[in-house]
């Protein structure tokens, strides 16, 4: 579907950066940029950056960037209409009623006939589990050992996947399913030898829904001691393990506070059976920050009833991590001395699980009490490495009032001399406003990234090229920061001093600033609707410069990116066999008089 680009350019222009991504993660100011970790993948240290100047967002970690469009079709898994109408629709702006293209037409028709093909494998489970004599294991394992209701089994439409290899290949071709759609929809195999065998087989099957309600996905459950014990949907065109959520379209309804964040799908079951109908669960995976991002659109408030093992407690621990990331509430529920909830449920009932729930405690005395079993109180010296390993979590509180409770309530819990607390939780947080780092622990890692984003150069470029292709990055980055150099480099800059991909930025960026007297990045990524193009176009366009400079400092960086700018297209020549050696010596001879002055 196509759109003007005036029309585009409005949508986008109307939709502020901050504000959108704000609606999905947590920014944090940092200067005259907000920061956060990074939406896009896993990591403990903020390098996702968002600028409201450009109205661009860039990741230092992973190199995702571009402007408000991109940001929606990355994270919503959108193409570029799709992305434009839900912002569009957002700022309650009419777009143009414009008929889709035929690939348009064929996207959709495929992501209609993918999530069909789900939901008829869903009703044949369900109808194998409900209504034949095949799948009776798998309904006395519901009712039995999970003590799962009928009405909870239909609920939650679960099912049955016959001991047949390819039951339910054969049903759904008998449906008028293609042998593609079957596959890609990750429900077949195809092998050459041994032809389609089905995914899912002597199990029983958990359909995953997406926002809507609608099937894209299964978890199922061996019966016997087949490995592994559960097997997911492998991610397909409409399945994201990291940014779904078990269950969430049905606990977004719910009227209870905040939503449980479980490990497991029958966790999930028991609690929703229980009446507790806000608990979600992750995919088989590792809780992820788009995942947390879905949560937040509902609550900020996140209770964890994660198991009560050590794998359980280190998995609450990285979930408090990120829940924290994106400014949201982490409570954790003490399930001890039982493993999960569907075990603490069947001992205890759901008034007991009630009072756990009231009783959870926050994130942070979550992590101290998991610092305190490292350390024996009674030793001087383990007592003193326990104080300040609890000084280390307390001082990321922001909040003043917050924190100086929070070091009350640890001091009396563990016996702590409240004012010595107090200091080192100070002394901790002026360090890291400082941007050091006091007794980091045997064993941390300190990782440094680098201003720019570093790409791979491909074996076929020299490191000549590399060097001049940062030359122009560099210079390029200042002036969009800095757009006023466009009038201070006229007479010794112009857009045909870049190549490649660089200098397709750099000409409408000129083109910009001639026009309009100023440069705006977000509406040149409008042009690209392909993610690697954006990628590397936000790569040029999202950096800022690595280091504040006085005038006579800036001035001698620039005339040294200026000199080796005009230095590379001499050599180019030189390489082309444009001029003769002694005409290029001479420009090298004149180039290496330029002064830049501000």
């Amino acid at each position: 579907m196509y759109y003007p680009e005036e029309v585009i350019e409005e949508v986008r222009a109307r939709n502020d950066i901050v504000d959108v991504i704000s609606s999905y993660v947590g920014l944090k100011r940092a200067g005259s940029n907000y920061t956060c970790c990074c939406p896009f993948h896993n990591e403990k240290t903020p390098s996702f950056s968002v600028s409201r100047q450009k109205q661009m967002f860039y990741c230092f970690g992973c190199h995702e960037g571009g402007n408000v469009i991109s940001f929606i079709m990355k994270y919503e898994h959108f193409t570029f209409p799709e992305a434009l109408k839900l912002l569009a629709d957002r700022v309650g702006y009419p777009l143009p009623e414009i008929e889709p293209s035929e690939e348009e037409k064929q996207r959709a028709s495929r992501k209609v006939q993918l999530r069909e093909v789900n939901t008829s494998a869903a009703a044949y489970f369900h109808y194998l589990l409900t209504k034949t004599q095949r799948g009776k294991p798998g309904y006395e394992y519901f009712r039995e050992k999970r003590k799962f209701t009928d009405e909870t089994i239909a609920k939650f439409s679960l099912g049955f996947a016959d001991i047949y290899a390819d039951d339910l290949y054969k049903y759904l071709k008998s449906k008028g399913y293609t042998d593609e759609i079957i596959r890609d929809a990750g429900l077949v195999d195809f092998d050459e030898r041994h032809g389609p065998h089905d995914k899912f087989w002597n199990r029983v099957m958990v359909p995953i829904l997406d926002m809507n309600g609608k099937c894209i996905a299964f978890g199922g459950r061996v019966l016997g001691d087949a490995k592994p014990k559960y097997l997911n949907t492998r991610e397909t065109e409409l399945f994201d393990k990291s940014h779904n959520l078990f269950a969430l379209y049905l606990a977004r309804r719910s009227h209870r506070r905040g939503m449980i964040l479980c490990e497991g799908y029958m966790d999930v079951i028991t609690q929703h059976q229980a009446g507790f109908d806000n608990a979600v669960a992750s995919l088989g995976t590792a809780f992820t920050p788009g995942q947390a991002s879905l949560i937040k659109r509902f609550t900020k408030e996140v209770y964890l009833a994660y198991d009560s093992d050590d794998a359980g407690r280190n998995a609450a621990k990285k979930a408090i991590q990120i829940l924290r990331s994106q400014g949201m509430s982490q409570r954790v529920i003490d399930l001890s001395p039982y493993k999960d909830p569907d075990e603490f449920l069947a001992a205890e009932g759901p008034e007991a699980y009630e009072t756990r729930i009231r009783d959870a405690i926050p994130g942070r005395l979550f992590e101290i009490r998991e610092i305190r079993k490292l350390y024996r109180l009674g030793d001087p010296e383990e007592k003193t490495a326990f104080i300040r390993e609890a000084a280390r979590t307390l001082a990321g509180i922001e909040d003043t009032t917050e924190r100086a409770n929070y070091c009350d309530t640890v001091a009396e819990e563990y016996g702590l001399d409240v004012k010595v607390l107090r200091q080192e939780v100070t002394r901790f947080g002026m360090a890291g406003m400082n941007g050091s780092r006091p007794e980091a622990k045997t064993g941390d890692r300190i990782q440094t990234e680098s201003a720019y984003p570093q790409e791979q150069t491909p074996p076929s470029r020299s490191r000549k090229e590399a060097a001049d292709d940062s030359t122009e990055r560099h210079l390029l980055t200042w002036m969009v920061n800095r757009p006023e150099l466009f009038d201070k480099l006229k007479s010794l800059v112009t857009e045909e001093d870049f190549t490649g991909r660089v200098r397709e930025v750099a000409e409408q960026l000129f083109r910009q600033y001639q026009d309009t007297g100023t440069v705006q990045p977000a509406a040149i990524l409008s042009r690209y609707e392909e993610p690697e193009d954006q990628r590397v176009i936000a790569g040029i366009l999202s950096s800022e410069f690595p280091f504040e400079t006085d005038q006579s400092a800036a001035e001698k960086a620039l005339t040294e990116l200026v000199r080796k700018l005009k230095l590379s297209g001499v050599d180019r020549s030189l390489r082309q066999g444009g001029g003769s050696a002694l005409e290029l010596a001479r420009k090298k001879k004149e180039i290496q008089k330029i002064q830049v002055r501000l």
